[in-house]
């Protein structure tokens, strides 16, 4: 063989080993964090303004696992007995099909209680939206769900 067949030898390989990753890469699932990226950064101003709204409260926002069986919030001491309204986003980065949205539906003691069954396991970000005498509140913290 001279040296000018292992020439497109190696030309004819190299084409393939091109062909084959264009063709695993356009294969591969692209998750986007949200459908509607742009409008979210246009409202990004309230996720700042809810994230020191919900900072300069006494308390904090906690998400809590009980008996393995409910996952239980909690929102801070000075919500107690105040009507609040928002939603709840369990937002898990490698899967966007395990990603879940609750409407936030507090006792008068601030609490909601959230079921097992309605959020699938995963390592999950929950974002925490809520409205309260005219104030909007927002807390986003780090949950891992057996």
């Amino acid at each position: 063989m001279n040296w000018g067949n292992k020439l497109i030898l190696v030309f004819i390989v190299f084409g393939g080993m091109i062909s084959y990753m264009v063709y695993r890469c356009m294969e591969t699932p692209v998750n986007l964090v949200s459908e509607q990226y742009y409008k979210d950064e246009l409202a990004y101003q309230t996720v700042i303004d809810g994230t020191r709204q919900a900072n300069a409260l006494s308390g904090k926002l906690a998400l809590t696992q009980e008996a393995g069986e409910v996952v239980r919030l909690t929102l801070p001491d000075e919500m107690r007995g105040r009507a609040a309204e928002g939603a709840i986003f369990f937002y898990c980065p490698s899967d966007v099909s395990r990603d879940r949205r609750i409407p936030l539906n507090v006792n008068a003691m601030g609490e909601q209680v959230i079921g097992k069954g309605v959020v699938p396991g995963g390592h999950y970000t929950v974002k925490v939206s809520w409205q309260a005498a005219g104030v909007n509140y927002f807390v986003e913290q780090p949950f891992v769900m057996p």
